[in-house]
């Protein structure tokens, strides 16, 4: 399989990735049991992997939408967060689960939670599908983390390269 006129290679199965999504949302109800979460997809990325988690989730669980995006100096983000489509209701005293894609620098995913945690949220926990520990620049790590994976470009389930790939069932690593 190509994108971009790059190959493809397999790296997180279809299979893997729905038991994945079973076990944290199993993770999470027990974390929050007999409590409302109100769940936070970050666009456009994490959109499927969200969509998937939410319907294991309890009842109670609401949910919400946000897309933020970097200052960029060349390719790093800085970690200023600009946000594009905020939250729609207030945080103030409830459990907020915000559910993201992908973690790698750290820079983005920590500022976003210290910019929510002024909000005075009464829990603010992280959820990620995909760790690259490898490439982590602060001290940040998500609470609920799917798979931890090598420090390649990769694309499916959500995850795109300039928009392509987003809709394929499984993860693959673009290969040089």
């Amino acid at each position: 399989m190509q994108i971009r006129g790059k190959n493809l290679k397999l790296l997180i199965s279809e299979d893997q990735i729905k038991e994945k999504v079973k076990k944290i949302a199993e993770k999470i109800n027990k974390d929050f049991e007999n409590e409302e979460i109100l769940a936070v997809a970050i666009l456009k990325g994490s959109f499927i992997f969200f969509s998937d988690l939410v319907r294991h989730l309890k009842p109670n669980t609401k949910i919400d939408f946000m897309q933020v995006a970097s200052y960029h100096t060349s390719m790093e983000s800085s970690g200023e967060v600009i946000f594009i489509k905020d939250l729609a209701q207030d945080i103030e005293g409830k459990n907020v689960l915000i559910v993201d894609d992908i973690i790698d620098t750290g820079r983005t995913l920590k500022a976003l939670t210290e910019a929510l945690l002024q909000r005075n949220p009464k829990t603010l926990k992280t959820c990620v599908l995909l760790d690259k520990k490898e490439r982590r620049e602060v001290d940040f790590d998500a609470d609920y983390v799917g798979f931890e994976i090598p420090d390649k470009f990769v694309v499916g389930y959500g995850l795109d390269w300039a928009e392509e790939g987003r809709t394929l069932k499984e993860i693959y690593c673009v290969e040089d």
